[in-house]
């Protein structure tokens, strides 16, 4: 690369900020510039980790914004705030990448992506599912023609609960207060497991299905008597006379990032010529083909230095002159929010739903 990045961190509601500011440190091109919070104390950890000076920490984001004149910023709000959050920083001319989901609505999507329009400047939504080597080896092979024209994408994933564990995955244990205190559990914060997780599997899901929109959504969900969200949701895409099933859990017997709970978290795919299963974090994917029935393993791709996560992938884009794409293109992530949202009304109303927002 021909240039040092300079990267800012606001709002530190989502405790992915904490692994996406690890990336930009790892980066031999990048450098965290300041980080910015309303909440001083939920900085503090990241300042030690990173060992940054008190002028780079801040609770304006304005200030923030006109003093470290970063080229690129990093935002993790609550859902609900993806959008006030991307108006807020798009006039300051910068590229912008938000951490999943894309946001609290398709409303407040496309309010993101109109307040980057005209800027000649990135709208990047980062799922981090994407840097999974057995998912990225999937596509490949599903682009390849290996399994044929995908017919089924049946998805299961999620976690203990977002209170167990926070940044570079350090595990925790949530009191009650903790979470009656959380906007995780808050509806109006956008909380719960079918918005925090089904962005993942329909956004991939479309990934690996070459775009294609579902015509409508069936969505049921359960949580534990006294909370105002999900904690577990089952949806139903219907793609003419194909069915895709998305299944989002917070209550996993164990997290996928030390032992695969079962059911295991992750896809599995169904072509016209054959099968894949693609789990969380495992080394080998396994395939099904007309030549081999049986199935066999074979090993995950080993992925780019500008491919194992966000911040690497995206200003490797950005310098080259390619466009964003895949998941973390707003287009794509746009037919996945549709999705979400058109899950959410199937779930309220207890009724099949048309996809909001048709197939424009």
């Amino acid at each position: 690369m021909s240039k040092i990045w300079k990267i800012a961190g606001i709002e530190f509601s989502h405790m992915h900020m904490g692994d996406l500011l690890r990336c930009v440190d790892q980066h031999p091109n990048a450098e965290i510039v300041g980080i910015c919070d309303p909440h001083s104390e939920r900085m503090d950890e990241a300042k030690r980790t990173f060992n940054l000076a008190d002028s780079q920490v801040f609770t304006d984001y304005q200030a923030c914004m006109e003093e470290t004149k970063p080229d690129l910023v990093i935002l993790c709000p609550s859902t609900a705030e993806h959008a006030l959050w991307v108006e807020r920083i798009a006039p300051f001319g910068v590229h912008i990448l938000v951490e999943k989901p894309f946001a609290g609505s398709l409303e407040d999507a496309d309010r993101m992506i109109a307040a980057m329009e005209g800027s000649g400047k990135e709208l990047i939504i980062n799922w981090p599912l994407r840097w999974v080597a057995s998912h990225v080896t999937t596509h490949r092979l599903i682009t390849e023609g290996l399994i044929g024209d995908v017919l089924e994408v049946h998805y299961y994933d999620g976690n203990r609960g977002p209170l167990y564990h926070g940044a570079d995955k350090v595990e925790l244990e949530p009191t009650a207060e903790a979470k009656a205190d959380s906007w995780w559990y808050k509806k109006d914060a956008s909380g719960g497991s079918l918005r925090d997780y089904l962005g993942y599997g329909v956004t991939l899901g479309t990934w690996f299905n070459d775009g294609k929109i579902p015509d409508e959504i069936t969505s049921v969900t359960s949580g534990a008597a006294g909370l105002e969200v999900d904690e577990h949701s089952i949806t139903i895409a219907r793609y003419g006379h194909q069915l895709s099933k998305f299944e989002t859990r917070w209550g996993t017997f164990s997290d996928p990032w030390t032992h695969q709970p079962q059911p295991k978290c992750g896809f599995v795919i169904r072509g016209t010529e054959g099968t894949i299963s693609s789990y969380d974090y495992e080394d080998t994917i396994c395939i099904q083909t007309r030549d081999k029935p049986e199935g066999y393993d074979q090993p995950a791709d080993q992925l780019p230095e500008d491919g194992k996560n966000g911040i690497a992938y995206s200003l490797g884009r950005i310098e080259a002159g390619l466009p964003i794409d895949g998941p973390l293109s707003p287009a794509l992530a746009r037919i996945g929010q549709q999705i979400v949202d058109t899950a959410i009304l199937s779930s309220e109303t207890g009724r099949t739903q048309a996809l909001i927002g048709g197939h424009s």
